[in-house]
């Protein structure tokens, strides 16, 4: 056995190990009664230290030394190599990271997931507000132990967006920011009136949930190696590329919202059962960055599942199951309030063109508060403000003000960003996909997916974290990730609907 085969056999370990842990925390959001908080908490602890254990110490760190003499010379397109270079790069991350700290980290965000809930359901930001200072304060011991020149927000979102740093993205968000602004002004001052009532009746939750499970299968997501199950708020969840699981919430007066769900969360789900079956079992599993799984997510959900042929093939499935609803709708009139724009409290309900907008207020939160410019305590004021400055709406309350969003409870700092910039990517995709198949569209119009499933295959997904974010996106589409198709997209789109 090489030495690159035992890293790959020890890393197989701790991947069981973390994958261990994903069981659970599904568990924890998808059915775990109440009572088993604490408990759970501490089960999560105990598998994040044994994990960074396995991780690191001195039988690790020789091996890898040893396999980097066996992949010497081998470039990115090399698997070993590849794998090598994921495997250091989790070890030098970990091993900045004592094992009290990830054990300390793991049962704080378990135990403020709960809280999160609590105080989400009673509106009340102060039930959470202890929690998320002392996830703050662990960010920050983390942030000094991996270490940073400029920012302590470089190595929080390099954790998700590897190499990125926080001056880049500022970069990228202002450049969208202007480019989305005078988009909302001619939309909200000069557009057309778009009816929508008919999406806030009532809608039977059996019935949207059966109608969820049709888009799933008609974009190739595998019910064999996955299920759908209901949450308060949805995610996907990897336990290997044969069990990837997908969850969804149903409300009566927002069907919309499931089918659109449906179609995010599956992006996400085809992504991770794409890997490469023989990276599955190891640090080449999985998604590369969160900007590039948001861009497969955003692919089924906005650019495929929120234009007009999509509809134009679905509605009538949609019309015979909701005929009371949508007696008299047409196709295109469900397509453009589908499409509506203007300001809104939530993000996962956000429009298109604002959604953005609402990613941008999050990483200028989140900088300040690592940074130390914001407290805890001052999030709900200067939320709020924000929302009314950048979206012109007046916040109700902490549920669809600072609460609505899990991540923070989850200790995801840094993670936002990935979302914006990942709808960047997802029109900077398509238009590649566009530019191999020449038919793509037509094949879309007819309802046929798989065309555009198997260059996603080919392109993005089979290869997994073999390539850093930056190289995967520079073979896909010859640059950079930048603003300016997604801005022309949405000028192009939404001139269409709203006669601007």
């Amino acid at each position: 056995m090489t030495k690159l085969e035992e890293l790959k056999a020890k890393s197989a370990e701790i991947v069981d190990v973390q994958r261990a842990a994903a069981v659970l925390s599904w568990d924890q959001h998808a059915f775990m009664p109440v009572g088993g908080a604490s408990a759970r908490a501490e089960q999560l602890a105990t598998l994040g230290k044994i994990s960074h254990q396995l991780l690191v110490n001195s039988e690790m760190e020789k091996l890898l030394a040893a396999a980097k003499l066996e992949v010497e010379g081998m470039g990115p397109d090399s698997d070993d190599f590849a794998y090598w270079r994921a495997a250091q790069r989790n070890y030098d991350r970990f091993a900045k990271i004592p094992a009290d700290l990830v054990a300390r980290l793991s049962k704080a965000t378990s135990l403020a997931n709960e809280k999160w809930v609590d105080a989400r359901s009673k509106s009340d930001f102060a039930i959470f507000q202890p929690n998320l200072e002392e996830l703050l304060g662990l960010q920050l011991e983390m942030a000094k132990d991996l270490g940073y020149q400029d920012s302590p927000y470089d190595p929080l979102l390099d954790l998700y967006e590897p190499d990125m740093k926080a001056h880049q993205v500022r970069a990228i968000f202002t450049e969208l920011k202007a480019g989305l602004v005078p988009i909302v002004a001619a939309i909200a001052n000069g557009g057309r009136q778009i009816q929508k009532g008919f999406l806030m009746t009532e809608y039977e939750l059996a019935d949207q949930e059966a109608f969820t499970l049709e888009l799933l299968k008609a974009i190739g997501y595998d019910f064999r190696r996955g299920r759908q199950d209901k949450v308060p708020h949805p995610f996907t969840t990897t336990f290997s590329s044969g069990d990837v699981r997908v969850t969804n919430r149903f409300m009566l007066n927002r069907a919309a919202s499931s089918f659109f769900g449906a179609l995010h969360e599956g992006g996400h789900a085809l992504y991770e059962q794409g890997v490469r079956a023989d990276f599955d079992h190891g640090f080449l599993g999985g998604g590369t960055s969160t900007a590039v799984h948001e861009s497969q997510s955003r692919t089924w959900e906005n650019i495929v599942g929120r234009s007009l042929p999509f509809w134009t093939h679905w509605f009538p499935a949609l019309q015979k199951r909701f005929e009371n609803q949508l007696r008299g709708v047409t196709a295109e009139e469900y397509w453009k309030a589908v499409n509506i724009v203007g300001p809104s409290a939530i993000r996962v309900e956000a429009d298109e063109v604002t959604y953005n907008l609402h990613i941008i207020l999050r990483f200028e939160i989140e900088v300040d508060l690592v940074e130390g410019r914001l407290a805890v305590k001052d999030l709900p004021q200067v939320w709020n403000a924000k929302m009314k400055e950048s979206l012109g709406y007046e916040v109700k309350d902490d549920a669809e003000g600072v609460l609505q969003d899990v991540h923070w409870s989850m200790g995801y700092f840094g993670y936002f960003p990935g979302y914006a910039l990942g709808n960047l990517l997802s029109v900077q995709f398509y238009q590649r996909a566009q530019a191999d198949i020449p038919n793509l569209s037509e094949q879309l119009a007819d309802g046929h997916y798989q065309v555009l499933l198997a260059w996603l295959r080919s392109n993005i997904h089979q290869h997994g974290s073999k390539y850093t974010p930056t190289e995967l996106v520079q073979r896909v589409t010859g640059g950079e990730i930048d603003p300016k198709p997604f801005l022309a997209y949405l000028k192009e789109k939404y001139g269409q609907i709203y006669g601007i």
